[in-house]
């Protein structure tokens, strides 16, 4: 039995006719093929990692979605206030019997970067980073300068 992407089929005999479903099949079927997915070769030449960046008041943290790769598979370099993550997540292709044949392929294989602009309030020398379970987390401390403070208000004498 082939595994199968789920569509949406015409309406069987027991419901209503819908006249719109030709038209809502239609968009389904557009919706897909401007899907960069729906244009790949199963052999992918790169994919780009998802990524959030989160603010603090004492830093801002960057975390990327790095499944199947290790701490060895990553590099990270920071250069002219160009923080780049690079890596690469290799193909483990296993055919299972003899004549056997993949009906879907979707996972995304080969290398990729991705660069963000690293904000000036942030102290370079203190940048860290982690890698557990998949993800990469790059934690880039704000210099004391960047925190802000509260001045209170006195009377001049």
């Amino acid at each position: 039995m082939a595994i199968t992407r789920f569509t949406h089929g015409r309406p069987t005999r027991r419901r209503a006719v819908n006249p719109w479903s030709d038209l809502d099949e239609l968009g389904t079927r557009l919706g897909r093929m401007f899907d960069d997915s729906a244009f790949t070769a199963p052999t992918h030449k790169g994919w780009m990692p998802a990524v959030n960046v989160e603010e603090t008041p004492e830093s801002i943290l960057l975390t990327a979605e790095l499944p199947g790769l290790g701490e060895d598979d990553v590099e990270i370099e920071l250069e002219n206030n160009i923080l780049t993550i690079r890596g690469e997540k290799r193909e483990e292709r296993e055919e299972g019997e003899e004549g056997g044949r993949y009906h879907l392929w979707e996972r995304r294989y080969g290398s990729f970067q991705r660069s963000f602009t690293v904000p000036r309030t942030v102290n370079p020398e203190d940048i860290d980073a982690g890698f557990d379970s998949g993800v990469l987390t790059v934690t880039m401390p704000k210099a004391a300068e960047a925190k802000g403070r509260k001045i209170s208000i006195g009377k001049k004498a």
